[in-house]
Protein backbone atom coordinates (compact mmCIF):
# COMPACT_ATOMS: atom_id res chain seq x y z
CA UNK A 1 0.00 0.00 0.00
CA UNK A 2 2.85 2.56 0.56
CA UNK A 3 4.51 1.54 -2.30
CA UNK A 4 0.87 2.00 -4.28
CA UNK A 5 0.96 5.53 -2.51
CA UNK A 6 4.23 6.72 -3.78
CA UNK A 7 3.32 6.07 -7.24
CA UNK A 8 0.35 8.09 -6.88
CA UNK A 9 1.98 11.05 -5.25
CA UNK A 10 4.61 10.57 -7.22
CA UNK A 11 2.10 10.72 -10.74
CA UNK A 12 0.54 13.46 -9.40
CA UNK A 13 3.93 15.68 -8.97
CA UNK A 14 5.26 15.13 -12.14
CA UNK A 15 1.95 15.68 -13.43
CA UNK A 16 1.87 19.37 -11.67
CA UNK A 17 5.46 20.12 -12.82
CA UNK A 18 4.73 19.62 -16.26
CA UNK A 19 1.43 21.83 -15.94
CA UNK A 20 4.51 24.14 -14.37
CA UNK A 21 7.22 24.13 -17.00
CA UNK A 22 4.46 24.70 -19.73
CA UNK A 23 2.63 27.85 -17.84
CA UNK A 24 6.60 29.54 -17.64
CA UNK A 25 8.33 28.19 -20.77
CA UNK A 26 7.97 29.32 -24.33
CA UNK A 27 6.52 26.03 -25.93
CA UNK A 28 6.86 25.70 -30.05
CA UNK A 29 4.25 25.97 -32.14
CA UNK A 30 3.22 22.47 -33.72
CA UNK A 31 2.34 19.18 -31.74
CA UNK A 32 -0.16 18.00 -29.02
CA UNK A 33 -0.96 17.75 -25.71
CA UNK A 34 -0.95 14.41 -23.28
CA UNK A 35 -2.82 13.70 -20.08
CA UNK A 36 -0.11 15.87 -18.27
CA UNK A 37 -1.16 19.06 -19.90
CA UNK A 38 -4.87 18.89 -21.30
CA UNK A 39 -6.45 18.99 -18.14
CA UNK A 40 -5.71 21.13 -15.13
CA UNK A 41 -7.33 21.28 -11.54
CA UNK A 42 -8.81 24.01 -10.19
CA UNK A 43 -7.10 23.88 -7.35
CA UNK A 44 -3.94 24.11 -9.55
CA UNK A 45 -5.41 26.92 -11.74
CA UNK A 46 -6.16 28.78 -8.13
CA UNK A 47 -2.81 28.69 -7.68
CA UNK A 48 -1.33 30.05 -11.02
CA UNK A 49 -4.18 32.71 -11.86
CA UNK A 50 -1.51 35.49 -11.63
CA UNK A 51 1.44 33.54 -13.98
CA UNK A 52 2.13 36.08 -16.83
CA UNK A 53 1.75 33.34 -19.48
CA UNK A 54 -1.59 32.38 -18.49
CA UNK A 55 -4.70 33.51 -20.82
CA UNK A 56 -7.82 32.57 -19.66
CA UNK A 57 -11.15 32.09 -21.69
CA UNK A 58 -14.68 30.95 -20.89
CA UNK A 59 -16.63 29.33 -23.40
CA UNK A 60 -20.82 29.64 -22.83
CA UNK A 61 -23.34 32.48 -22.98
CA UNK A 62 -22.16 35.87 -22.63
CA UNK A 63 -25.14 36.67 -19.63
CA UNK A 64 -22.93 33.34 -18.01
CA UNK A 65 -19.91 35.11 -17.88
CA UNK A 66 -21.16 38.45 -17.18
CA UNK A 67 -22.86 37.49 -14.04
CA UNK A 68 -19.37 36.19 -12.84
CA UNK A 69 -16.35 35.00 -13.91
CA UNK A 70 -12.88 32.91 -13.06
CA UNK A 71 -10.79 36.29 -12.08
CA UNK A 72 -8.12 37.46 -15.19
CA UNK A 73 -10.48 35.26 -17.77
CA UNK A 74 -12.06 36.74 -21.18
CA UNK A 75 -15.16 35.86 -23.11
CA UNK A 76 -14.68 34.19 -26.31
CA UNK A 77 -17.25 33.72 -28.70
CA UNK A 78 -18.24 30.61 -29.71
CA UNK A 79 -19.44 31.33 -33.24
CA UNK A 80 -16.08 33.06 -33.91
CA UNK A 81 -13.99 29.60 -34.12
CA UNK A 82 -16.64 28.22 -36.03
CA UNK A 83 -17.08 29.37 -40.33
CA UNK A 84 -21.40 28.65 -40.31
CA UNK A 85 -22.20 28.02 -43.86
CA UNK A 86 -19.06 27.94 -45.84
CA UNK A 87 -17.95 27.14 -48.67
CA UNK A 88 -19.40 23.19 -48.17
CA UNK A 89 -22.55 24.81 -47.02
CA UNK A 90 -21.87 23.19 -43.81
CA UNK A 91 -23.10 24.14 -40.37
CA UNK A 92 -19.50 24.11 -38.77
CA UNK A 93 -16.10 24.28 -40.46
CA UNK A 94 -12.85 25.51 -39.07
CA UNK A 95 -12.14 29.13 -40.36
CA UNK A 96 -8.99 30.24 -41.89
CA UNK A 97 -5.84 30.55 -39.84
CA UNK A 98 -5.78 33.50 -40.74
CA UNK A 99 -9.09 34.76 -38.65
CA UNK A 100 -8.28 32.35 -35.69
CA UNK A 101 -5.57 34.28 -35.26
CA UNK A 102 -7.24 37.19 -35.47
CA UNK A 103 -9.98 35.84 -33.13
CA UNK A 104 -7.36 34.39 -30.55
CA UNK A 105 -4.94 37.03 -31.06
CA UNK A 106 -7.14 40.14 -29.87
CA UNK A 107 -7.65 38.09 -26.81
CA UNK A 108 -3.88 38.23 -25.82
CA UNK A 109 -3.22 34.48 -27.21
CA UNK A 110 0.59 34.46 -28.24
CA UNK A 111 2.30 31.65 -29.55
CA UNK A 112 4.00 30.88 -25.65
CA UNK A 113 0.97 31.30 -24.07
CA UNK A 114 -0.66 28.71 -21.64
CA UNK A 115 -4.30 28.98 -22.89
CA UNK A 116 -6.66 27.55 -20.06
CA UNK A 117 -10.39 26.74 -21.40
CA UNK A 118 -13.41 26.82 -19.30
CA UNK A 119 -17.28 26.12 -19.70
CA UNK A 120 -19.36 28.64 -18.09
CA UNK A 121 -22.27 26.03 -17.61
CA UNK A 122 -22.61 22.83 -19.13
CA UNK A 123 -20.84 23.46 -22.75
CA UNK A 124 -18.73 20.17 -22.85
CA UNK A 125 -18.66 19.79 -26.19
CA UNK A 126 -18.20 23.75 -27.42
CA UNK A 127 -15.70 23.84 -25.10
CA UNK A 128 -13.64 20.58 -26.60
CA UNK A 129 -14.25 22.21 -29.98
CA UNK A 130 -12.45 25.31 -29.02
CA UNK A 131 -9.57 23.01 -27.71
CA UNK A 132 -9.94 20.88 -31.41
CA UNK A 133 -9.45 23.92 -33.05
CA UNK A 134 -6.59 25.58 -31.22
CA UNK A 135 -4.84 22.14 -31.51
CA UNK A 136 -5.93 22.30 -35.52
CA UNK A 137 -4.09 25.84 -35.48
CA UNK A 138 -0.86 23.81 -33.57
CA UNK A 139 -1.54 25.23 -29.98
CA UNK A 140 -2.14 21.85 -28.54
CA UNK A 141 0.44 21.15 -26.68
CA UNK A 142 -0.21 24.71 -24.64
CA UNK A 143 -4.01 24.57 -24.36
CA UNK A 144 -5.63 22.88 -21.23
CA UNK A 145 -9.24 22.49 -20.43
CA UNK A 146 -10.38 23.52 -16.47
CA UNK A 147 -11.84 20.11 -15.35
CA UNK A 148 -15.65 20.05 -14.62
CA UNK A 149 -15.16 24.13 -15.23
CA UNK A 150 -17.14 27.22 -14.05
CA UNK A 151 -19.63 25.26 -11.88
CA UNK A 152 -17.03 22.97 -10.19
CA UNK A 153 -14.77 26.33 -9.25
CA UNK A 154 -18.25 27.79 -7.70
CA UNK A 155 -19.18 24.91 -5.91
CA UNK A 156 -15.60 25.20 -4.39
CA UNK A 157 -16.33 28.92 -3.67
CA UNK A 158 -13.40 30.16 -5.28
CA UNK A 159 -12.88 33.98 -6.48
CA UNK A 160 -15.73 35.21 -9.13
CA UNK A 161 -15.87 38.56 -10.48
CA UNK A 162 -17.62 40.61 -12.68
CA UNK A 163 -14.78 42.90 -14.33
CA UNK A 164 -13.83 42.36 -17.47
CA UNK A 165 -9.90 42.62 -18.07
CA UNK A 166 -8.38 44.17 -20.99
CA UNK A 167 -6.51 42.07 -23.40
CA UNK A 168 -2.76 43.28 -24.85
CA UNK A 169 -3.37 41.99 -28.52
CA UNK A 170 -1.05 38.86 -28.72
CA UNK A 171 1.30 38.29 -31.79
CA UNK A 172 0.05 34.90 -32.61
CA UNK A 173 1.31 32.83 -35.71
CA UNK A 174 -0.63 29.50 -36.23
CA UNK A 175 1.03 26.73 -37.71
CA UNK A 176 -2.07 24.41 -39.01
CA UNK A 177 -1.58 20.94 -38.37
CA UNK A 178 -3.08 18.24 -41.07
CA UNK A 179 -3.39 15.54 -38.15
CA UNK A 180 -6.67 16.84 -36.47
CA UNK A 181 -9.27 16.99 -38.79
CA UNK A 182 -9.96 14.58 -41.44
CA UNK A 183 -12.76 14.50 -44.81
CA UNK A 184 -15.32 12.77 -46.54
CA UNK A 185 -12.84 11.00 -49.02
CA UNK A 186 -10.50 9.66 -46.11
CA UNK A 187 -13.97 7.91 -43.57
CA UNK A 188 -14.71 6.74 -47.29
CA UNK A 189 -12.11 4.92 -48.21
CA UNK A 190 -11.39 3.22 -44.92
CA UNK A 191 -15.13 1.81 -43.86
CA UNK A 192 -14.20 -1.46 -41.94
CA UNK A 193 -10.68 -0.49 -42.40
CA UNK A 194 -8.64 -2.09 -39.41
CA UNK A 195 -6.76 0.39 -37.63
CA UNK A 196 -9.20 2.67 -37.86
CA UNK A 197 -11.80 3.46 -35.51
CA UNK A 198 -14.79 5.44 -36.40
CA UNK A 199 -17.09 6.16 -33.44
CA UNK A 200 -20.28 7.79 -33.55
CA UNK A 201 -20.91 10.60 -31.02
CA UNK A 202 -24.48 11.05 -31.60
CA UNK A 203 -27.62 9.73 -29.21
CA UNK A 204 -27.70 5.94 -29.33
CA UNK A 205 -30.67 5.86 -30.87
CA UNK A 206 -29.78 7.75 -34.40
CA UNK A 207 -26.96 5.54 -34.32
CA UNK A 208 -28.99 2.48 -34.09
CA UNK A 209 -31.64 3.68 -36.22
CA UNK A 210 -34.29 3.44 -33.55
CA UNK A 211 -35.04 7.15 -34.14
CA UNK A 212 -34.29 9.12 -37.31
CA UNK A 213 -33.25 12.67 -36.97
CA UNK A 214 -35.23 15.72 -38.77
CA UNK A 215 -34.29 15.66 -42.68
CA UNK A 216 -32.05 12.99 -42.39
CA UNK A 217 -31.85 9.22 -43.11
CA UNK A 218 -32.62 6.23 -41.01
CA UNK A 219 -29.01 4.24 -39.28
CA UNK A 220 -24.85 5.52 -39.04
CA UNK A 221 -21.76 5.86 -40.63
CA UNK A 222 -21.22 1.88 -42.02
CA UNK A 223 -18.88 0.14 -39.27
CA UNK A 224 -19.26 2.87 -36.77
CA UNK A 225 -19.39 2.02 -33.17
CA UNK A 226 -21.89 3.95 -30.82
CA UNK A 227 -20.10 6.04 -28.11
CA UNK A 228 -22.48 9.74 -27.23
CA UNK A 229 -19.76 11.79 -25.98
CA UNK A 230 -21.64 12.41 -22.48
CA UNK A 231 -20.52 8.79 -21.40
CA UNK A 232 -17.30 10.38 -21.24
CA UNK A 233 -18.44 12.82 -18.54
CA UNK A 234 -20.02 13.32 -15.13
CA UNK A 235 -23.43 13.98 -15.23
CA UNK A 236 -22.65 15.72 -11.46
CA UNK A 237 -19.68 17.43 -11.69
CA UNK A 238 -18.99 17.66 -15.85
CA UNK A 239 -15.82 16.41 -15.58
CA UNK A 240 -14.08 13.71 -17.62
CA UNK A 241 -14.71 10.05 -16.36
CA UNK A 242 -11.56 8.13 -14.45
CA UNK A 243 -8.74 7.25 -17.14
CA UNK A 244 -10.08 3.68 -16.62
CA UNK A 245 -13.50 3.58 -17.16
CA UNK A 246 -13.40 6.11 -20.03
CA UNK A 247 -10.69 3.75 -21.91
CA UNK A 248 -12.89 1.09 -21.22
CA UNK A 249 -15.27 2.72 -23.08
CA UNK A 250 -13.51 3.00 -25.99
CA UNK A 251 -12.24 -0.31 -25.94
CA UNK A 252 -16.45 -1.53 -25.56
CA UNK A 253 -16.90 0.95 -28.68
CA UNK A 254 -13.91 -1.14 -30.48
CA UNK A 255 -10.60 0.68 -30.41
CA UNK A 256 -7.76 -1.46 -30.17
CA UNK A 257 -4.03 -0.08 -29.54
CA UNK A 258 -2.55 1.62 -31.89
CA UNK A 259 -6.06 2.56 -33.85
CA UNK A 260 -6.83 5.84 -35.22
CA UNK A 261 -9.97 6.92 -33.58
CA UNK A 262 -12.18 9.12 -36.04
CA UNK A 263 -15.11 10.45 -34.62
CA UNK A 264 -18.06 12.54 -35.75
CA UNK A 265 -21.38 13.07 -34.50
CA UNK A 266 -24.19 15.75 -36.15
CA UNK A 267 -22.12 19.07 -37.16
CA UNK A 268 -18.54 18.51 -35.90
CA UNK A 269 -19.04 19.69 -31.81
CA UNK A 270 -19.89 16.62 -29.73
CA UNK A 271 -17.55 14.59 -31.49
CA UNK A 272 -14.82 16.88 -30.58
CA UNK A 273 -15.85 15.55 -27.04
CA UNK A 274 -14.26 11.80 -28.60
CA UNK A 275 -11.51 13.45 -29.76
CA UNK A 276 -10.28 15.24 -26.54
CA UNK A 277 -10.58 11.92 -24.37
CA UNK A 278 -8.87 9.91 -27.60
CA UNK A 279 -5.79 12.36 -27.29
CA UNK A 280 -6.22 12.34 -23.88
CA UNK A 281 -5.66 8.80 -23.77
CA UNK A 282 -2.16 9.12 -26.11
CA UNK A 283 -4.26 7.77 -29.48
CA UNK A 284 -4.20 9.17 -33.01
CA UNK A 285 -7.43 11.02 -33.11
CA UNK A 286 -9.01 12.63 -35.81
CA UNK A 287 -12.26 14.66 -36.29
CA UNK A 288 -14.60 13.71 -39.48
CA UNK A 289 -15.92 17.20 -39.13
CA UNK A 290 -18.51 17.44 -41.96
CA UNK A 291 -19.92 14.33 -39.50
CA UNK A 292 -23.17 13.09 -40.59
CA UNK A 293 -24.46 16.30 -41.81
CA UNK A 294 -22.03 16.05 -44.83
CA UNK A 295 -21.94 11.77 -44.91
CA UNK A 296 -26.45 12.29 -45.04
CA UNK A 297 -26.11 14.80 -47.90
CA UNK A 298 -24.29 12.52 -50.46
CA UNK A 299 -27.15 10.11 -51.06
CA UNK A 300 -25.06 7.56 -53.20
CA UNK A 301 -23.05 6.92 -49.59
CA UNK A 302 -24.47 3.81 -47.66
CA UNK A 303 -26.06 3.68 -44.10
CA UNK A 304 -26.43 0.72 -41.56
CA UNK A 305 -28.79 0.44 -38.70
CA UNK A 306 -28.50 -1.86 -35.84
CA UNK A 307 -31.83 -2.07 -34.95
CA UNK A 308 -35.52 -3.77 -36.74
CA UNK A 309 -37.79 -1.55 -37.18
Amino acid sequence: MKAKNMRITSCFYLASLALAQLANSAPACGGHGDRNTMLVTTSWLAQHLKDPKLVILGVGQQEEYDKGHIPGSLFLKYSDIKLAKGPTGLTTELPPMTELAETFGKLGVTNDSHIILYMTEDWISPTTRVYLTLDAMGLGAHTSILDGGLPIWQKEKRPVTTDVPTAKRGALEPCAQSDVITDLDFVKSNLHHAGVALIDARIEAHHSGLQTPKDSRTGHIPGAASLPFEKLFDDDTGKMKPVAKVEALLRAAGVKPGDRVVSYCYIGQRATAVYFVARYLGYDARLYDGSWEEWNKHTELPTEVSVTK
